[in-house]
């Protein structure tokens, strides 16, 4: 492999969260909303649906897709530190999502909570406090 051509693609980390969910549209219009995410790129297939999409969520890609032909939605997880748990909690329930845990301080440094969004998708939100 050359010195000069990277494996991967600039900006991209080496490890990416993919997630097949119902109503791919919803869940990125969500992630962008609540987390200022840029979306990269949109593949759609005859009927609209997505085939497979990009988000840039600060260091980070998240790839989705629309469940169908064999690919069932999948139960995710997933953990984003930000600068404000409080206000983008509450952001997320304004945009839709649905708590799954209030936002609490368990026995270590960080401030959590839980929201499902559209999609399906659980967001554990974070804030290291101490």
């Amino acid at each position: 492999m050359s010195t000069n051509q990277s494996y991967k693609p600039e900006g991209y980390s080496t490890v990416s969260p993919y997630v097949i969910v119902q109503g791919a549209a919803s869940s990125i219009f969500f992630i962008k909303q609540v987390f200022g995410a840029a979306e990269l790129r949109r593949f759609t297939d005859e009927a609209g649906n997505i085939r497979h999409a990009e988000v840039q969520l600060r260091d980070t890609v998240i790839m989705l897709a629309d469940s169908g032909n064999g690919w069932d939605p999948t139960s995710s997880h997933l953990h984003v530190y930000v600068p404000d748990v409080d206000a983008t909690y509450e952001h997320a329930l304004e945009a839709g999502g649905t708590s799954v845990q209030e936002l609490q301080r368990k026995d270590d440094e960080d401030k959590r909570g839980g929201v499902r969004g559209p999609g399906g998708i659980t967001w554990w939100i974070a804030t290291r406090v101490e």
